[in-house]
């Protein structure tokens, strides 16, 4: 047995390993980073593709004594990533996966491709990826989705970084020294190694969302005076389910958590937001971040709402947009989250309404959100809509 010693997603490692074991079983087994897939085996799939020393590689015929000392990134390093993000939503909007398998090492070969290619040149986006196979979807959307990302960046006057960022050519016959080695390790461990928490972050980014929701509710009060309590942000996170503040609120700046409930599973997402108004036309914006460390979940979300009088008061239009990494993904179908998000906007909405009626105690505490209690409410309503739809067709072929 080996001890090893390496950067792995920004942190510092030590660990044993034998000298056979490939750096795929390592980072699995190791360190239970299992978003690198092992598929064929042979470096010939790229499932297994990680970043080395910021050069995509394969990572189950690397063996893990070789990277001592390197910088290895897998794709859970790449969470806060800006462009993994814009990958992320391209993939979901040009259905560029399916089963999903490939998709942690196709991410990370495109990541590589967004940051060299000077031009979103389809042929050359084709090349870069032929090492990276898909039994699923044919490759149509998953080159696409490339393309838009490049197109995008290019346009926002982003320029392609030369070599990718590459700093050396992989931790296998890089010339190295070992006091090399040894400095750069010091100086990671120097470092802060817990994950940054989003409540720290000084300024909050915008981002392009994975998942759009468009919803709306009614509130039998004028606009004037919804939009007016739209600005007393203490009492907005007050209706919401789960919601609390941990600091005075300020428009540039609000810090809160949320508290969240599915089953066994259990988090509370600290976070900060920014809020932006419009009077004119009776709109806003709250862009946040969250992050919740006992799952390693974290979340970017961006609701914008838009106040329309009707005749029996007001209607809200809401889109709300969110991007969900870690192992709260798993559970954050976008048909589901849907359901589950009319569901809490209309608890949402008859808080509101109570505290614009002034029913509402002032110092009521929103309780916690139980998406169990959610999810069965939408199996009920889903029975009863299968039921109906039977029903009906039992009747009409009668």
């Amino acid at each position: 047995m080996n001890m090893i010693a390496l950067t792995v997603n920004q942190r510092a490692v030590q660990a044993l390993a034998e000298p056979r074991t490939n750096l795929a079983d390592f980072v699995r087994d190791k360190l239970d980073l299992t978003g690198t897939h092992l598929g064929c085996e042979h470096g010939v799939c790229g499932a297994c593709t990680v970043l080395l020393d910021g050069e995509p590689a394969r990572s189950c015929i690397t063996y893990a004594v070789a990277c001592e000392g390197a910088e290895v990134t897998t794709i859970e390093g790449l969470d806060e990533d800006n462009i993994t993000t814009e990958l992320r939503a391209a993939f979901t909007r040009e259905h560029a996966l399916q089963c999903g398998y490939c998709t942690p090492g196709m991410l990370v070969s495109a990541r590589d491709l967004v940051l060299r290619l000077p031009h979103a040149d389809e042929r050359l986006i084709r090349v870069g990826l032929s090492g990276n196979l898909c039994r699923c979807t044919g490759y149509v959307g998953i080159v696409r989705a490339v393309r838009s990302v490049i197109e995008a960046r290019r346009a926002r006057d982003i320029a392609p970084t030369p070599d990718g960022g590459r700093k050396i050519l992989g931790p296998v016959g890089s010339g190295r020294s070992d006091a090399d080695r040894a400095e750069r390790m010091r100086s990671v461990g120097s470092e802060q190694t817990s994950p940054e928490t989003a409540s720290s972050v000084s300024a909050i980014p915008d981002f392009v969302p994975a998942t759009v929701l468009n919803q709306h509710f009614s509130v039998a009060h004028p606009p004037e005076q919804v939009f007016a309590m739209f600005d007393d942000i203490a009492a907005i996170a007050a209706c919401l389910p789960g919601a609390s503040l941990t600091a005075p609120p300020k428009p540039e700046r609000v810090e809160g958590a949320i508290r969240v409930r599915i089953g066994p599973i259990a988090a509370t997402f600290q976070g900060a937001a920014r809020v932006e108004r419009s009077l004119a036309d009776m709109s806003g914006r709250i862009v946040g971040i969250g992050n919740d460390r006992r799952s390693r979940s974290s979340t970017q979300g961006e609701i914008r709402y838009r106040l329309v009088p009707i005749e029996q008061g007001t209607r809200v239009d809401l889109s709300i947009g969110y991007t969900l990494t870690g192992m709260l993904a798993q559970v954050g179908r976008p048909g589901l989250v849907r359901d589950l998000a009319a569901r809490l906007i209309a608890e949402f909405a008859s808080n509101l309404d109570r505290r614009l009626s002034g029913t509402s105690p002032g110092d009521a505490t929103a309780a916690e959100l139980n998406g169990m209690a959610l999810v069965f409410s939408l199996l009920r309503a889903r029975v009863a809509g299968w039921v109906g739809r039977f029903a009906s067709s039992k009747d009409g072929a009668t």
